[in-house]
C-alpha cells in the first residue's frame, strides 16, 4: 500500500515499537517462557532446549551477515520478516522433532536480524524526514513490551498444564494480531515507491578499513552478547531449579521485560554530549552485578533484583554501542556496525551451548552465570582502557 496521506511521526514511532515487539519476541524471546512448557510436557530435554536456542542465535548471525550483502526496500523486508515470524511460530506447534524445530528457530533468528536492521533503517529515515529523530529510540521498548505480552500468558498456560503446541498456536495468533493495525503504516516513502532516492539520501561511501579500535569495540560488544544471553534464555528454568514450588518464579521474566522497557526509555534521555564508553562501562557493570545477584542470592528478592539489573541495560547497551559506532565512523559506520553485530551474535551462540555443557558437568547454572558475569566485567574493563588509548573527544585518523 503506497497511497493515502503519509503517516505522522507518532504513527511511525509506534509502528517501529510494534514491529520490534512482534519480530524480536516471536523470533527470539517467546522461546524463554515456552521452554518450561516444552520441558513440562516432555517435548524436549534441557540440553535439547539449549540446542534450539543455539540454532536460533546461529540464524540471527546468518541473517545479520545477509543484511550486510543485500539492500532491499526496508518496509517490504520488514513485512516479509513479520509474516514469516508468525508462520514459523505456528510451525513450532506442528509435529517435527528437534531437527525440524531447530530449522524453524534458526529461520526465526534470521527474522530477528531482518526486523531489527530494516525497522531501524526505515523508522530512523522517516522520523528524520518528519523532524522527530529522537522518537526513533522508542522502538527499543518493543522487545520489553513483547516479553510482557508473552511471559504472563505463558505462565498461566503452564499452570493450566497446556501442552506446548497450544502455546505456540496462541502466540502465532497474538503475533498476527499485533501487526495488523500498523501494517498500512509500513510503506516506503513516495520517492522510494517511485524508484527514487529518499530525501537527503546520498550515495554510500566506500567502506573504510577496520582498524584496531574497531576490532576492540566489536570484541567488547561481543562480550555483552555472551553476558546477557544465558539469563535471557534460561531465567524461568533457573528460577524453578532454585525455588521449586514458589508462586513467584513466573514473575522474574516479566521483571526482565520491564527492565528492558525502562532501559530503552532512559537511554533516549541521555544527551549526545555524554561519553558513550563511560556509559557502556556503567551498563556492563550493572548487568554483571545482576547476574551475580541471580547466582549468589537465589531468593525471591534476589531473582527480582537480578532480573531487573540484567534487563535494564540489555538494549541500552545496544543503543549506546551503535551510537558510538556512528560517532567513530559517521555515515561510514555500516562496516563497523556489521562487525559488532557479528561479534554479538557469536557471543549469543556460545552462551546456551556453554550453559548446557556446564549443567551436565556441575548439575547447576552457577558456573555459567559466573562466566557470564566475568565476561561483562572484562567488557567493562575494556571500555575503561580503550578511552585512554583513543579518547572519545579526539577523532581518530581514518
Amino acid at each position: 500500500m503506497t497511497g493515502g496521506a503519509p503517516p505522522c511521526a507518532w504513527a511511525v514511532a509506534i509502528t517501529g515499537v510494534v514491529c520490534m515487539a512482534q519480530g524480536v519476541t516471536l523470533g527470539r524471546f517467546v522461546f524463554t517462557p515456552m521452554l518450561p512448557m516444552m520441558l513440562d510436557d516432555g517435548s524436549v530435554t534441557l540440553v535439547q532446549g539449549g540446542a534450539l536456542a543455539t540454532a536460533n542465535y546461529v540464524g540471527y548471525l546468518l541473517g545479520a551477515l545477509l543484511c550486510l550483502c543485500i539492500r532491499p526496500e526496508p518496509t517490504r523486508m520488514v513485512r516479509a520478516a513479520l509474516a514469516l515470524a508468525v508462520l514459523l511460530t505456528l510451525a513450532m506447534a506442528l509435529p517435527g522433532g528437534i531437527a525440524v524445530w531447530g530449522l524453524w528457530r534458526a529461520l526465526a533468528g534470521a527474522c530477528v536480524a531482518f526486523v531489527m536492521v530494516y525497522t531501524t533503517a526505515w523508522s530512523q529515515q522517516r522520523l528524520t524526514e518528519l523532524g522527530r529523530p529522537r522518537l526513533a529510540g522508542l522502538m527499543f521498548c518493543g522487545p520489553g513490551i513483547g516479553i510482557l505480552l508473552t511471559s504472563l500468558p505463558a505462565s498461566a498456560m503452564l499452570a493450566a498444564q497446556w501442552p506446548a503446541r497450544w502455546g505456540w498456536l496462541a502466540f502465532s495468533a497474538l503475533g498476527a494480531g499485533m501487526v495488523l493495525p500498523v501494517w498500512h503504516v509500513l510503506r516506503p516513502s513516495a520517492q522510494a515507491a517511485a524508484g527514487g532516492m529518499d530525501p537527503g539520501a546520498h550515495p554510500a561511501p566506500a567502506p573504510s578499513k577496520l582498524d584496531p579500535e574497531a576490532w576492540a569495540m566489536a570484541a567488547i560488544f561481543g562480550l555483552a552478547g555472551f553476558g546477557y544471553i544465558i539469563v535471557a534464555t534460561f531465567l524461568p528454568v533457573i528460577a524453578r531449579h532454585a525455588l521449586p514450588g514458589s508462586l513467584w518464579v513466573d514473575l522474574f521474566w516479566p521483571i526482565f521485560g520491564a527492565g528492558v522497557i525502562l532501559g530503552a526509555c532512559l537511554v533516549t534521555r541521555v544527551g549526545l554530549h555524554h561519553d558513550n564508553r563511560r556509559l557502556l562501562t556503567l551498563l556492563y557493570v550493572v548487568q554483571a552485578c545482576g547476574i551475580g545477584i541471580v547466582a549468589a542470592w537465589p531468593t525471591v528478592a534476589g531473582f527480582a533484583l537480578g532480573s531487573l539489573c540484567v534487563g535494564t541495560p540489555f538494549l541500552a547497551i545496544t543503543s549506546i554501542a551503535m551510537r558510538e559506532a556512528r560517532r567513530l565512523r559517521g555515515a561510514d559506520a555500516t562496516g563497523l556496525i556489521g562487525l559488532m553485530t557479528v561479534s554479538y551474535a557469536m557471543g549469543q551462540i556460545a552462551g546456551p551451548w556453554l550453559a548446557t555443557a556446564l549443567l551436565e558437568r556441575t548439575g547447576g547454572f552457577g558456573a555459567s552465570l559466573g562466566m557470564a558475569a566475568m565476561a561483562l566485567l572484562i567488557g567493562a574493563l575494556g571500555c575503561v582502557v580503550l578511552p585512554r588509548a583513543m579518547p572519545a573527544g579526539d577523532p581518530a585518523t581514518r
